[in-house]
């Protein structure tokens, strides 16, 4: 019976610790070394032979590589792996660092091309469904080899400043003084940050995917960050190294072919483009093993230069010939603790055996483990229902069911220390205040401000500076009135409105509105109606060059509601009364209306991925295509002296194709019946005119060469196409730089322009302008446009037709 139960006990420990393979090779040469020891937490599990193999069982996530004359090395466990190490001798170093030629080898270049090519089809999301699950852990900490020293520091710095006299501080000084002796405290037992999450992932080619947070805690948080819930990884794309636009930044060398499991894999080495003599650094960046059947990926690892700077390793499986991401380990460094001595230090603490000045690396840390592989799942509408994300738990009393990695006793003593510091320092409300940024506000306590409304410039109010508050979440889950002030100095003039939603549920985006307003704004814009913090931020400065404003006030009641992940419904009535800013005579009327209308807006993005959060939902994954419709209704009732029907539409996609990436953008609109010019459209100039030369900043809708304010329709359809061309180039810092070509053109008519006492044309001709963007311009985040206008609308003077055009990298095409 002893006997069987040490045969069961062996049997499942083996099964619980998996054998893995290790081979450890000289960089440059590929010849195997003898004799390295490989440690798992510091205790060696084993050396490797003549052929510089060694097969080993561990618990660890990460193993140690060391062999006499050369750096040491990490690796990331997994069933096969191969390690270079570089020898120490830097003139060695620099020899070899000649010898490798600074061009990638071609053969691993058409094979990365192929792993593009493949991703595809290699893709789980080519099946027709699956799920699975995963546990992840995020950390913030000392690098482990460094707590010793820095427990052994602490200690010795707190003993020499304890024989110092007391010196005489003002309160807040010795507040200050107390609350940095506690964090160093802390950190002495403490990791910094802690969060943990597992989730369950479904997909269906019918029903989309769907990601449930099964569970979620965060050290020193009584909340979860929603917004970092979101956080991606490898999972569903391609790794930055290999991406065709990154191409220019490394260099590959296809160095060997290995088996994993019955599959062979290409082996290849990468390194930065910039990355001449290693000393005292890693000669290379990574490796890949790409299997030579699918051209799946099946691992890469990238390293940091500098070996103390971090690595990020992903590993993939494959199931049904798919490659599913199986395994992620990160460590990136993020600043370090620096302890220095001061002026009011005496000899004693100068004259101790530290040195004066301490450096101890701080390090973000992830482990994140993939399980749970099904395919040909039951496909049950009901699952995929709401938001692309949703949160079933997150009080993390159900993660220990999910951990694949138990937490370790500085991780445990991690939640007790840090939950009451944030519950002491309000940790909860400044990390509200981060994650309100990425939505474009400024969160302080119960109030949320508009960072656009800060500061405005058009032609019209010259600039326009204002505050805009809305009362979030903590002050009532369901109600939250807003309010805002502006002030334009050129037209000297005070705009202000206030407003108040109430929610009809938690689960969704769903809201009845009220608000009244008192304001300017330019004649003809297009409805911008549900367009995200982006896209209007980009289209801001279309008005620049215009001064064809209109003054409005008056009432509006709308009602919000997300009728699935895609489809979003808003419907609204207004009433409003209207008046020319400039000269003008609407059919002997005058300048001044009465308008009552109503209006319905309907935003279609199927592939966007959304999540419900405290403060509302939040995109937090963009995807194309996505449709806008506006319709909106005049009535002469109410007191409206106007019935007229408008309607406008935007379309916008962007793919990549093996001739680059295409995006395009269709919009239009038109008018039925009668009504004042600022019912109308204008055509979006961003020009200065006559006599004039062209710089602009860009805009969504905007033509870099038109004239602002000169053209209006009643009835017009226009395009923007822009391509990206497929040469990817290094010029200054971290980033590739590329060119776009741009096209954009628009058409129209009005019918009846006499009606209308300005000065203005109609635009009843195709009106063009080309350009070429040059991305990332200098190695800066700026693209840099140069456009010339063509066709029927060019003039003879060069200056006339030609544009230069500023735009930010990040507002996408």
């Amino acid at each position: 019976m002893n006997k069987l139960s040490l045969l069961l006990f062996s049997f499942i420990f083996l099964n619980i610790t998996a054998q893995s393979k290790i081979t450890v090779l000289k960089a440059g040469e590929g010849t195997p070394i003898p004799s390295a020891s490989v440690s798992c937490n510091k205790k060696t599990v084993g050396k490797t032979n003549a052929q510089g193999n060694l097969e080993f069982r561990t618990k660890c996530k990460q193993v140690d590589v060391t062999a006499a004359g050369y750096y040491e090395e990490e690796a990331v466990v997994d069933k096969v792996m191969e390690v270079t190490l570089s020898k120490t001798d830097p003139k060695t170093q620099s020899i070899e660092g000649v010898i490798i030629n600074d061009k990638s080898d071609p053969l691993a270049l058409e094979i990365l091309q192929k792993v593009n090519d493949s991703y595809q089809k290699n893709s789980p999301q080519s099946l027709d469904s699956y799920s699975f699950k995963s546990y992840e852990k995020i950390s913030l900490d000392i690098d482990e080899d460094s707590i010793k020293h820095y427990n052994s520091y602490l200690e010795k710095r707190f003993d020499s400043l304890r024989q110092l006299p007391e010196k005489v501080q003002t309160a807040e000084k010795k507040k200050d003084s107390l609350e940095s002796v506690n964090v160093m405290k802390l950190m002495s037992s403490s990791k910094l940050f802690l969060w943990e999450r597992a989730s369950e992932f479904l997909y269906s080619k019918k029903y989309g995917e769907k990601i449930n947070i099964l569970d979620n805690r965060v050290a020193g948080l009584k909340e979860p960050i929603y917004e970092m819930m979101t956080l991606r990884s490898n999972r569903n794309r391609i790794p930055r190294e290999i991406r065709e636009e990154n191409r220019t930044l490394y260099r590959f060398f296809l160095t060997d072919t290995i088996e994993i499991e019955g599959r062979q894999n290409y082996v290849i080495r990468f390194r930065q483009v910039d990355y001449k003599q290693p000393v005292n650094k890693r000669k290379f960046n990574g490796y890949l093993y790409v299997d030579t059947e699918t051209f799946g990926l099946k691992k890469i690892e990238s390293n940091s230069k500098k070996k103390s700077e971090g690595t990020i390793t992903s590993i993939w499986k494959p199931i049904e010939n798919k490659w599913f991401l199986s395994k992620e380990n990160l460590k990136i460094k993020m600043g370090s603790t620096v302890f220095g001595n001061t002026k009011a230090d005496n000899k004693k603490v100068k004259d101790s055996a530290q040195e004066n000045t301490q450096k101890f690396g701080n390090y973000v840390f992830m482990v994140a483990d993939y399980f749970d592989f099904t395919t040909n799942i039951n496909e049950n509408k009901k699952d995929f229902a709401g938001y692309t994300m949703a949160v079933k738990n997150s009080d993390g009393k159900t993660l220990e069911t999910f951990r694949t990695d138990s937490l370790t006793a500085r991780e445990k003593i991690t939640y007790e220390k840090i939950d009451s510091v944030g519950k002491k320092y309000k940790l909860d409300q400044k990390l509200n205040a981060f994650t309100g940024l990425i939505k474009g506000k400024l969160r302080i306590g119960q109030v949320d401000f508009d960072a656009a409304q800060l500061i405005k410039y058009n032609k019209y109010e010259g600039i326009r500076v204002g505050i805009a508050g809305k009362l979030n979440e903590r002050f009532n889950r369901y109600i939250s009135p807003d309010a805002y002030v502006a002030y334009g100095f050129k037209d000297e003039g005070w705009k202000y409105g206030a407003g108040i939603d109430v929610k009809t549920t938690l689960e969704k985006n769903s809201f009845f509105r009220a608000e009244y307003y008192n304001d300017v704004m330019a004649a003809g814009r297009f409805n911008e109606n549900l367009w995200n913090f982006k896209m209007k931020i980009m289209n801001s400065g279309i008005d620049l060059k215009n001064d064809r404003f209109y003054r409005y006030n008056g009432f509006k009641l709308a009602f919000e509601n997300d009728l699935s992940n895609a489809l979003t419904l808003n419907i609204s009535a207004k009433k409003d009364h209207e008046e020319a800013t400039f000269d003008y005579n609407f059919m002997n009327l005058g300048q001044k209306f009465e308008n009552f209308a109503s209006q319905i807006t309907l935003k279609y993005a199927p592939k966007s991925k959304n999540i419900m959060t405290p403060s509302g939902k939040f995109t937090y994954e963009q995807s194309f295509p996505e449709f806008y419709i506006n319709y909106e209704q005049g009535f002469q009732s109410f007191g409206g002296d106007f019935k007229y029907s408008r309607f406008d539409v935007l379309a916008q996609h962007s793919f990549k194709t093996k001739a680059g990436v295409t995006g395009i953008r269709v919009y239009g609109g038109l008018l039925a019946g009668d009504a004042p010019i600022w019912h109308h459209f204008a055509m979006n100039g961003l020009g200065s005119g006559k006599d004039s030369f062209n710089f602009n900043l860009t805009s969504f809708l905007g033509f870099a060469t038109m004239e602002g304010g000169k053209y209006y329709n009643d009835k017009f359809a226009g395009f923007y196409f822009t391509h990206r061309i497929p040469w990817y180039f290094k010029t200054f810092g971290k980033n590739t730089s590329s060119f776009d070509v741009v096209y954009r053109g628009i058409t129209g008519d009005m019918k009846n322009p006499g009606h209308h006492g300005f000065d203005f044309q109609k635009l009843d001709h195709f009106y063009q302008e080309i350009g070429l963007e040059s991305n990332n311009f200098l190695g800066t985040p700026f693209n840099l446009g140069f456009f010339y206008r063509v066709g029927h609308y060019s003039t003879l003077p060069f200056k006339e037709n030609f544009a230069i055009q500023l735009k930010l990298n990040f507002l996408g095409f």
